[in-house]
C-alpha cells in the first residue's frame, strides 16, 4: 500500500538520489496526519464559532475549573496577547467569565460559564471519536506501541527545543 508520503519520497529519490528521507517517511506521515485530523476539528469547531485555539484553552478550564490568564498561557504556550484575545472573543460568546480574585484583585480568575461547560462536554466527546476513528486499522497492541514511540520522539524534540 502506498500514500502521498511514499510518491514524494520516490520522486525526491529521482530528482536527489543521495537525500537520505527516511525521517520523512515518519515526521511526512505525522504532519500530514496532524493536518487531515486538525481539518476535521475545524470543521466540527466551525459550526460552533469555535477554533482551534480557542477550543484548547476551554478544554484547559475544564480541566482545570478556574485559571488565571498566566496559568492559561503557560498550558498553551501562548503568548499573554494571544490569551487575551481569545479570551476576550470567548467572553463575548458567553463561554467564559473573568473576575478578579478574592484573595488578590490583581489577579484575574477565568472560568467556564454554563455554556461553556455544556458546549465542552458536547464537543469534547465528538473529537475524541474522530480521534478514535483515525486508529481504527490499528490493533490495541500497536495503539499502545505508536503511543509509546510517539511520546520517544517528542521527548527528543522538547528536548532539542527546549520546551
Amino acid at each position: 500500500m502506498s500514500d502521498l508520503i511514499d510518491r514524494v519520497r520516490r520522486q525526491w529519490e529521482e530528482v536527489h538520489p543521495e537525500l537520505d528521507t527516511t525521517g520523512m517517511a515518519v515526521v511526512g506521515r505525522v504532519l500530514r496526519l496532524a493536518s487531515l485530523i486538525r481539518r476535521d476539528t475545524d470543521d466540527l469547531l466551525a459550526g460552533h464559532e469555535l477554533n482551534r485555539a480557542e477550543f484548547d484553552m476551554m478544554c484547559a478550564l475544564r480541566r482545570n475549573s478556574v485559571l488565571n490568564p498566566g496559568q492559561i498561557s503557560r498550558e498553551m504556550l501562548s503568548s499573554g496577547a494571544a490569551i487575551t484575545k481569545r479570551l476576550d472573543r470567548l467572553t463575548k460568546l458567553g463561554l467564559v467569565s473573568r473576575a478578579a480574585s478574592a484573595r488578590d484583585r490583581r489577579v484575574v480568575q477565568v472560568r467556564l460559564t454554563d455554556k461553556g461547560v455544556a458546549l465542552i462536554d458536547d464537543l469534547l466527546p465528538r473529537q475524541l471519536q474522530a480521534e478514535r476513528n483515525a486508529l481504527t486499522n490499528l490493533s490495541e497492541p500497536e495503539r499502545a506501541e505508536l503511543a509509546t514511540l510517539l511520546g520517544t520522539m517528542l521527548q527528543t524534540v522538547e528536548g532539542m527545543s527546549g520546551q
